[in-house]
């Protein structure tokens, strides 16, 4: 059996697709560099990250997108001779003014180079693309304000849009119709979306069409998932999902979902990724191979297929590379000349910029939270002259939403440590300064589980001292940011001044358990 999430910790939106006997999975970032999370299974349970197609500045720029803006709904495509990629990168999304712009990459490696993007439209998010078995190709996306689906041809040799665009369904009725994919399979082609918002209430919905432009037949079966929300036990939020066919004939869907703890509906881990077999029906619906519409904690697995296991990602980096290690991420930018492997080697450098709040120029490399009960730990050299420069470790959502805790300075001239609070940007101290004795090397711990937070520090590496304030997870809750991400922790380093005064890491362990 497969057990769900397969993809644990803020991992949204899945796109899948199979090459041979290789799975590829694309999720969203939103606003964390690098963009687009890519991953590679040879048996849909175990997976490993790859490095992600959208890794150079010529190809995304997210300075000052908002919170929770970004990357959104990747599409992961293949057509015999290149892999395609569409995404968004949304600018704005306040009320009715989405700026949300579609584009599309390519390459002939799954692991890139992949191309400069070439523009598409604004129109909507979510967008998809449809390889036609007449050679055509269509883009497909949500329209915005939820107003329906719009399919136009594509044209590879012109590298644009061509033909009229076309509002080919409005959806099922259930409302909030968006991450439409269209397959065309047999003598159908089937349109499946995202219905009901990303929430306890998101499912997956199903429509049909001898044409691609319509008009659309709805399953009167739908949804043909969602979730038992009065099941703490079950998967919830299920919804915006993907097909994927087996080499042995078998079909799955991948889905996002969520695992809030049990008794509460607050989820720090974000959205996740799930997957279902599912089958086609004498009438040619999709349906659960588990019968019925709920998400399922676990699945059967492929048949055919033996396991493949993936190498265990390491939960301590030492920072002795030139290169940092697939998992970490970094708001909006590449850090570039303010990250550094080499300067000292087996330590990471960064140098302090703008502070957490900003949306600009922020020095954080950041792991998400796969599970409840997580440990993040570093040992950090820094030399701070004024209040105005801080390193440490965060523990955070996003911008406006975070904890601090590390070194800085007083106004009367001492080394201290701090933990700070941003709700919503009102930012406050949650203990009073510690005095820090003189000593070059500190060692920093935050541990967590469903409920609160801890800050323990030690100067010895050896005996650890308990800040003594209990920190609400809450804070860091898909819920109380009204985001799409979820929780990380992450190196952390600001410089208000301007001065660029840089931290020292020497190494960064964090360590997630059920």
């Amino acid at each position: 059996m497969i057990h769900n999430p397969i993809l644990r910790g803020f991992c949204p939106d899945p796109s899948i697709i199979r090459v041979g006997e290789d799975y590829y999975i694309a999720t969203s970032t939103f606003e964390w560099w690098p963009g687009v999370k890519l991953w590679h299974s040879k048996d849909l349970e175990n997976w490993e990250q790859l490095p992600s197609p959208l890794n150079r500045l010529s190809q995304l720029n997210m300075l000052g997108d908002p919170t929770s803006g970004g990357v959104w709904a990747p599409d992961i495509t293949y057509d015999g001779e290149r892999f395609w990629l569409v995404f968004t990168d949304v600018k704005t999304k306040k009320g009715r003014y989405y700026n949300n712009h579609n584009y599309v990459v390519w390459a002939e490696d799954i692991r890139g180079p992949w191309s400069d993007p070439v523009y598409l439209n604004s129109t909507g998010f979510d967008p998809s693309m449809l390889h036609d078995s007449d050679g055509r190709k269509y883009v497909v996306n949500m329209r915005n304000g939820f107003k329906g689906v719009l399919v136009q041809e594509y044209d590879p040799v012109q590298q644009r849009l061509i033909g009229e665009v076309q509002n080919v369904f409005p959806g099922s009725g259930i409302g909030f119709t968006e991450g439409p994919h269209i397959y065309h399979i047999g003598g159908w082609y089937y349109c499946l979306v995202a219905e009901g918002g990303t929430g306890y209430g998101h499912c997956v919905t199903i429509a049909r069409s001898k044409s691609i432009w319509g008009p659309y037949e709805v399953d009167p079966g739908n949804p043909m998932l969602t979730s038992d929300a009065d099941n703490p036990e079950m998967l919830q939020k299920c919804g915006h999902a993907d097909l994927v066919n087996t080499q042995n004939g078998e079909w799955y869907l991948v889905h996002l979902c969520a695992r809030p703890p049990k008794g509460q509906k607050l989820c720090q881990l974000g959205r996740e990724t799930g997957i279902q077999k599912v089958y086609w029906n004498e009438e040619g619906w999709l349906r659960l191979s588990c019968g019925g519409r709920v998400g399922q904690n676990e699945t059967e697995s492929p048949s055919g297929i033996a396991p493949h296991p993936m190498e265990t990602p390491r939960e301590r980096d030492e920072f002795d590379s030139a290169d940092m290690p697939v998992r970490y991420s970094f708001p909006r930018l590449p850090l570039q000349e303010n990250l550094s492997l080499t300067e000292r080697p087996g330590w990471l450098r960064l140098y302090g910029q703008e502070s957490l709040n900003s949306l600009h120029h922020v020095s954080l490399a950041a792991v998400r939270q796969t599970e409840y009960n997580a440990c993040a730990e570093t040992c950090l050299e820094f030399s701070s002259a004024c209040p105005e420069q801080f390193a440490g470790l965060a523990y955070m959502y996003d911008a406006a939403n975070f904890y601090l805790f590390g070194k800085s300075r007083s106004d009367e001239g001492h080394d201290v440590l701090t933990v700070v609070k941003s709700d919503w940007h009102t930012v406050t101290d949650e203990t009073a300064p510690v005095p820090l004795p003189p000593h070059k090397r500190l060692w920093l711990r935050i541990t967590a589980d469903a409920d609160t937070a801890r800050c323990l520090y030690s100067v010895d590496g050896e005996s650890w001292t308990d800040m003594g304030v209990l920190l609400l997870t809450e804070l860091v809750t898909d819920e109380h940011c009204r985001g799409f991400t979820g929780a990380h922790f992450g190196m952390y380093c600001h410089d208000m001044t301007g001065k660029r005064q840089y931290a020292d890491f020497d190494y960064f362990y964090c360590s997630c358990s059920p």
